[in-house]
């Protein structure tokens, strides 16, 4: 292995960190560059160090995973294999003829410019939630299903008192759970999707029994804990003055539309809503890897198809803990193969390429059922907010796309300023594209969040 083979890890959730281990133990420097103080990724989050806690195992699953990733981590770092960059915030990742530069903010304000040069690069940037507008979701009160359990696991901290958890995807059931638990009245779990409609798809839900275990786990949890439990129901509106106090649910039918007469409120100071997943794709646009769907295509081996990028974990596809191990193990041998001069042996890797195949197709099933509901975009009022940070309402959208013939995302945003703002569509986006019957790309960014001016003028001219 030569000296410079240098691999830049981008993410320290479970697919960085089984990237930067599996790489690193077959001799690649590895510079494992993340926007969180602890590594762990939201799956792993761990309590911050301030707090003391005696025992965060009772907040996660697969503990003994963690513990695993956590010391092979620390042994590398310890050795010298492993520079761990710890609330550094990649901007950019620029590739060179026979490098890359990846960029980052540093410090508190996120005003420092850091740069690191490797001779590859994984991103395993993970993913962010899908959130649906509706009549009062931004009510303080209203949070994200992974916010509320972002809250939990990190700060120790409840988001209310009477938690209302809504939308459609697995998440919903550990936010539930982990709330409940934690001493929290849950006051009902409504999930849109049916789940009787699940053994239609058993073939595939078969692969991973683990997670059918886990499923079932979940379930028992609910019941012993005594949360209501609300399936094919969906928040019509959210209500309150200066915050949240009441949600109104009602039951779906079949395509979709509310079933009359089923509309009830619940009180509650905090709704924890959340309508699946994304992947977190901008470096890879940026670098210019080819997408598929909303993620980024991969080979077996998780490369790009931008010569030294792989990718592993959520930005791939949505699809777990478990696949996100599988990938970044895989693309960690495979970088540690290519960056010696040799050709990877895809039997080195058989185990974890069997647990991948499983996860996809599990996943891929899930992905089915837990759909948005069909019709959800006809009930959001004219005068819901649909762009938080420029504030444009749904009625605007409709106006762009009707009247004024916008036929694209990017249209629509020049007419409304719609994605304009400080998250660049991330959050409006889907909801934009469901409004509009817009089709939802990605918008190829040179930067992946703000930066300080001062940074830029900062850097070398090459």
């Amino acid at each position: 292995m030569s000296e410079r083979a240098h691999l830049a890890v981008v993410g320290a959730g479970p697919a960085g960190l089984a990237g930067a281990l599996a790489a690193a133990a077959r001799g690649v420097r590895v510079t494992l560059v993340d926007a969180a103080a602890q590594a762990g990724g939201q799956f792993y989050r761990q309590p911050a160090r301030a707090l003391g806690a005696r025992r965060p195992e009772a907040l996660h699953h697969q503990w003994r995973t963690w513990e695993r990733l956590r010391d092979g981590l620390a042994r590398h770092v310890a050795a010298g294999h492993v520079t761990h960059l710890t609330e550094h915030h990649v901007w950019c990742v620029q590739r060179r003829p026979g490098s890359f530069t990846v960029h980052a903010l540093c410090g508190p304000a996120q005003e420092e410019g850091v740069t690191v040069r490797a001779d590859a690069v994984l991103l395993a940037t993970g993913g962010y939630e899908r959130v649906l507008p509706f009549p009062g979701w931004t009510l303080p009160g209203v949070v994200t299903a992974g916010g509320a359990q972002a809250m939990l696991k990190g700060d120790l901290v409840l988001p209310g008192r009477t938690v209302v958890v809504a939308g459609t995807g697995p998440l919903l059931l550990p936010v539930a759970t982990g709330l409940a638990a934690a001493g929290a009245r849950v006051a009902a779990l409504v999930e849109s999707a049916d789940p009787r409609t699940l053994p239609r798809r058993a073939p595939a839900l078969a692969a991973a029994p683990a997670k059918l275990v886990e499923g079932a786990w979940y379930a028992g949890q609910l019941r012993r804990l005594k949360v209501p439990v609300l399936a094919r129901y969906t928040v019509l509106e959210a209500h309150g003055t200066d915050r949240l106090r009441t949600v109104t649910v009602a039951a779906l039918e079949g395509d979709g539309r509310i079933r009359p007469g089923s509309a009830r409120r619940i009180p509650c100071d905090t709704l924890a809503v959340g309508h699946g997943m994304l992947a977190h794709t901008d470096l890879a646009e940026t670098l210019g890897c080819t997408p598929t769907g909303a993620a980024v295509r991969v080979d077996a081996e998780q490369r790009t198809d931008v010569p030294g990028v792989w990718a592993a974990g959520e930005t791939t596809g949505i699809g777990g803990a478990a696949l996100a191990l599988a990938e970044g193990h895989i693309a960690g041998r495979s970088i540690a193969a290519r960056l010696s001069g040799g050709v990877p042996d895809p039997q080195t890797w058989a185990p974890a390429a069997r647990v991948r195949s499983r996860q996809r197709a599990f996943f891929a099933a899930l992905e089915a059922v837990y759909a948005p509901p069909a019709g959800w975009a006809d009930r959001i009022t004219d005068d819901t907010v649909v762009c938080r940070c420029e504030e444009v309402t749904a009625g605007r959208v409709r106006t762009a796309a009707g009247p004024l013939g916008a036929g694209d995302l990017r249209t629509v945003k020049l007419l409304t300023r719609a994605g304009m703002g400080w998250c660049q569509g991330r959050m409006c986006a889907p909801a934009v594209a469901g409004l509009t019957g817009c089709p939802l790309t990605a918008d190829r960014r040179p930067f992946a969040r703000p930066v300080p001016l001062g940074v830029l003028a900062g850097l070398p001219d090459d």
